[in-house]
């Protein structure tokens, strides 16, 4: 018994923060949706403390130093295996270079181009990484994509090649699938740090100011999806927030992500009161009951429900329904915290709790 409740009060204290913001933090934010819940992170995170070009050389040794001590590059690195080249901090900055492994550089992973190379985005540092020279020019200031057709392959398998996503159909630079996430991530702070401070940017295929276009961003929730939050995300963002004094919100609660952006359930557009759902028993085994307010019609197509696992995958359960009260089994999902929501269509009101499901109480 006593093993199970510490084991659910750490997975608790996971879901309300996967990194080491400051308690309190985000408080401005809680209960919000959509463009609000957008705003209210900006606010939270904007008037970092503006770094210099310079410096970044610096910064590099605390936010991207692997565990060997060699410079952390995601597009030459192999997680599962040996790359082919590391770099050693100071000894290994660009220079010239003529292939791979001559040496890094600092990435602008959302391209200086794109916003005029304006400050104080030219120096974030939670979207300017270290990596190969060589394969940064490679990159250029091409979107991030998958390609269907590689005209060009780095030894860590990064490519160069026309993208394969319905919506664009240009050429693209795809990382390695274990950093895909990372780099989703990083856009979604740009989205987010520079909202409604773009104007004027140049903007991409990729974006419109520091907005994600559609197929871009239907491709960025994907990735983030299938490349949860990482200890060298949690590690690099504690370490830029030692710097800039801001955080990346997405590496702290990764499940902003849906909450802003999840378009097929209304957020952003409608549904603007959040209200507080009743479910017991919680923690559960197996079936969780819910209390529905009383003046909820569940006929038709009238409500929605969705079940959110703490990295933002919609899981599948089974529900049932009579008058105001429903049950939800959850026996085929496993252990954790996940984050239930009731839309309400009609009145446009979201009803939301968390459940905890374990093997055992």
């Amino acid at each position: 018994m006593k093993t199970n409740l510490l084991l659910i009060a750490l997975i608790i204290a996971g879901f309300v923060s996967f990194a080491q913001a400051p308690a309190g933090y985000y408080n401005n934010a809680m209960g919000k949706y959509g463009v609000q819940l957008q705003q209210a992170l900006h606010d939270i995170i904007k008037n970092h403390e503006v770094q210099s070009y310079q410096s970044l050389w610096t910064h590099f040794r605390t936010t991207d130093k692997k565990v060997n001590g060699k410079v952390w590059d995601m597009y030459s690195d192999r997680p599962n295996g040996t790359p082919q080249y590391e770099y050693t901090f100071g000894n290994d900055q660009c220079g010239n270079y003529s292939g791979e492994g001559d040496c890094y550089n600092r990435e602008h992973s959302f391209p200086k181009s794109w916003f005029n190379e304006g400050y104080p985005m030219y120096t974030d540092l939670f979207h300017l990484y270290p990596t190969d020279g060589y394969v940064n020019g490679r990159r250029s200031n091409y979107p991030y994509g998958e390609v269907s057709s590689a005209t060009w392959t780095s030894t860590n398998g990064s490519k160069v090649g026309n993208s394969c996503i319905n919506g664009y159909n240009g050429t693209v630079f795809e990382p390695i699938d274990e950093y895909k996430g990372d780099l989703a991530r990083t856009y979604f702070y740009m989205a987010t740090r520079y909202y409604k401070e773009d104007g004027g940017w140049s903007g991409s295929p990729m974006v419109n100011g520091s907005q994600l276009k559609p197929w871009a961003l239907q491709m960025m929730r994907d990735w983030a999806k299938d490349d949860p939050v990482s200890q060298k995300e949690i590690d690099r963002n504690n370490a830029v927030y030692a710097i800039q004094g801001n955080r990346n919100p997405f590496i702290d609660h990764p499940e902003f992500v849906e909450m802003i952006w999840r378009e097929d359930l209304g957020f952003g557009k409608y549904y603007a009161r959040i209200n507080s759902l009743t479910v017991y028993p919680n923690p559960t085994c197996d079936v969780v009951n819910i209390n529905l307010p009383f003046d909820i019609n569940i006929k038709g197509d009238n409500i929605e429900i969705f079940l959110f696992s703490v990295d933002g995958k919609k899981m599948s359960f089974n529900v049932d329904f009579e008058l105001n009260k429903g049950s939800i089994n959850l026996s085929s999902i496993p252990e954790g915290v996940y984050l239930i929501q009731l839309i309400d269509k009609v009145k446009g009101s979201i009803y939301q709790t968390k459940i905890i499901r374990t093997s055992s109480l």
